[in-house]
């Protein structure tokens, strides 16, 4: 049976007719769907939302030196987080097999930067897989954990966005249970002390030698001959393009397994064509292989290094042809992202613009939508869990140079739970004297919301221990008057605890606590906070257009001859009504 699935869809059935038990993940796209898509197999295996990439791809270790099939998802940057533990499994190599995948974002659609985890497979050694389609995505996932127990090497499966989300038909085949196999202590195997770590690098080399003699004669690097003119090589959705614009009249080599690089089998390649392109996105991660080899090949001289490829850009690079468009006579709206209509934090971030005097160090969510006009309330944004630690630095530094500034860390719950409570921790025991704030929206908002330790779930379903974020706050030292729990769309509340915050020489910690407006509410939303459906509308008789409404950057304001408010995206929070200094609005039924 065939069914039209996204490169994630066929990564997770992959994993289920492979066997795989265990499956972690920290949301972030484009990989998210990939565990969002394993729940629908919870009753052959497990799967769960880890805090972090980092602790994911530790349980998906400690799942496979337990003799269980196991793998880890992330974004790029994830691996990042990651990459401590990486390093050393590569050394200690697998008892159940254990696949990585990273997901590449070329083009920045959704992330922080554009980077090419293709490097992560060659600076920790370990064999990498580069998926061109769905059946690919579903196929090499499962080739990935039978070769991570035959070479005794994690696998690295890496996407890419358009791979992550395309949809493409899959051939669906039924699961193959895979036997837990039996604990052994392993002593110098998976206690990896300098003694111990010197004699696993020796069979780490070892290893590349026998991956790269099957990289050599891998299927899944295949050649196909049809010319001797021209010869294209290349990997992953790059090769789909290459198809479409080389045509039938040149050769290919498609590689499949890019690390280790089966040099012998391009040598071979490249020998039979008189000119050789590489076409790949982003680093010229094939082509320095050539080049390091001696092989002459043309590449990013003509291919873009940055953003993502299409058949469009890679044909005009070849050829220095256009394709023709059709250009419409009406231009798109200009619709820049915006904070929701009554998302939680515009309240916040309202009242935090209005303080005068402050640094405001930002994180990664849909909260960093604080930074653009008019709230414009963040002055930096660095990395997942960097708000608060950036902001503990920026803070001491201040105050040892005399300066009177101040600094106010913004975060959300699941960032924080991510990696922000060791940043908070550094804050505290280094006696810091910054004002943190956790945005608690009561899910993990940016990826679309997925459950995290705060929530009360687990990814399957099941009710869980939730974390409490006061308490913890003041485990870790937070003296308990200086934890304050506001709601960020009562104004006043919010202006006084930033006030509060802001006073003193010592950490404080404030949680802006309420629901994100899109979220589905639970049982404990409805008694814990008043969602009662309201709208909010404008007295056009007293209002005088001043536009401290519109100042609030609220989307369903708009300003004209009148300003109204649309009543299909007004949710009535009333952050509009309490800026109003003539009041002009009013909440309705």
């Amino acid at each position: 049976m065939k069914r039209l699935m996204t490169g994630n869809e066929a990564v997770a059935r992959g994993a289920y007719e492979a066997g795989l038990t265990f499956a972690s993940a920290y949301p972030g796209t484009p990989s998210t769907e990939i565990l969002e898509n394993m729940v629908q197999y919870k009753n052959d295996l497990y799967c769960e939302w880890a805090p972090n990439e980092k602790v994911a791809l530790e349980a998906a270790i400690g799942a496979s030196i337990a003799g269980a099939r196991s793998m880890a998802a992330m974004k790029h940057v994830g691996v990042n987080v990651a990459a401590d533990p990486l390093f050393t499994f590569a050394y200690t190599g697998v008892t159940g097999g254990c696949v990585l995948v990273s997901a590449d974002d070329p083009g920045m659609h959704s992330s922080q930067n554009e980077q090419d985890n293709r490097n992560y497979a060659t600076a920790a050694r370990v064999l990498m897989l580069e998926p061109s389609d769905s059946q690919e995505s579903k196929d090499y996932m499962k080739l990935g954990l039978e070769l991570s127990e035959k070479f005794d090497t994690p696998v690295m499966l890496r996407m890419t966005t358009r791979v992550c989300h395309s949809k493409s038909l899959v051939s669906l085949e039924d699961r193959v249970e895979s036997a837990l196999i039996p604990y052994e202590k392993k002593i110098a195997k998976y206690v990896a002390t300098p003694a111990n770590g010197k004699a696993l690098r020796r069979k780490l080399i070892d290893r590349l030698k026998s991956m790269e003699e099957y990289s050599n004669n891998a299927e899944i690097n295949q050649a196909e001959y049809n010319g001797t003119e021209v010869g294209v090589i290349s990997s992953g959705v790059a090769y789909q393009y290459a198809r479409e614009v080389f045509g039938e009249d040149v050769s290919y080599l498609k590689l499949g397994m890019t690390f280790p690089m089966p040099m012998a089998k391009i040598k071979e390649f490249a020998g039979k064509v008189k000119k050789l392109y590489v076409i790949e996105e982003m680093d010229p991660y094939i082509e320095n292989h050539l080049k390091m080899a001696g092989i002459p090949c043309i590449g990013k001289e003509l291919i873009p290094e940055m953003d993502e490829l299409n058949t469009d850009i890679v044909r005009k690079a070849i050829f220095g042809i256009s394709t023709e468009t059709i250009q419409s006579e009406k231009e798109a709206v200009v619709r820049p992202p915006a904070l929701c209509a009554g998302c939680p934090h515009r309240g916040f971030f309202y009242a935090l613009k209005k303080k005068k005097n402050i640094i405001i160090t930002g994180d990664i969510g849909c909260y960093t939508l604080g930074s653009a006009a008019p709230l414009s309330a963040m002055d930096t944004c660095i990395c997942m869990g960097g708000s608060i630690s950036a902001g503990h630095g920026a803070a001491q530094a201040l105050k040892k140079n005399g300066s009177d500034l101040k600094v106010v860390s913004v975060i959300g719950d699941s960032t924080f739970f991510h990696t922000g409570i060791n940043s908070l921790m550094d804050v505290v025991y280094n006696n810091g004297n910054s004002v943190t704030v956790i945005l608690d929206n009561r899910i993990t908002g940016m990826t679309g919301h997925q459950e995290n330790p705060g929530t009360g779930f687990t990814l399957m379903g099941d009710v869980a221990v939730e974390v409490d974020i006061p308490l913890l706050c003041k485990a870790i030292g937070m003296k308990e008057e200086n934890v304050l729990t506001v709601n960020p769309l009562d104004l006043k509340a919010m202006d006084h605890a930033l006030s509060y915050g802001l006073a003193k020489d010592e950490p404080t910690v404030i949680i802006a606590k309420w629901p994100c407006i899109l979220k589905k509410f639970s049982e404990q939303d409805k008694k814990e906070f008043d969602l009662t459906p309201k709208k909010c509308e404008i007295d056009q008789e007293t209002c005088k257009k001043c536009k401290s409404c519109v100042r609030t950057g609220c989307p369903a304001i708009n300003s004209g001859d009148q300003i109204v408010i649309n009543p299909d995206s007004c949710t009535g929070c009333s952050i509009c009504k309490q800026v109003c200094p003539f009041d002009a609005i009013r909440e309705v039924k």
